[in-house]
């Protein structure tokens, strides 16, 4: 599965309503992004990525999300 197939088949399962996604991805075409955030993904980290930044930019997308 990919990640947006992955994604829809956490939420068909109650306990996955709740958990917040994060795509890791080298595809940034707005479009793409916003397909990703339609689906319930609170954000999108471009690769390559930072490892020295990863935690605080995950930290900075769930803190910015509100619950669901």
């Amino acid at each position: 599965m990919d990640g947006p197939q992955t994604l829809k088949a956490l939420q068909q399962r109650p306990e996955g309503l709740n958990i917040p996604v994060i795509f890791m991805t080298a595809r940034l075409q707005p479009s793409e992004i916003e397909e990703y955030r339609s689906l319930g993904a609170i954000g999108v980290i471009p690769k390559p990525f930072d490892p020295m930044t990863l935690a605080d930019d995950i930290r900075r997308l769930v803190a910015d999300h509100p619950e669901r």
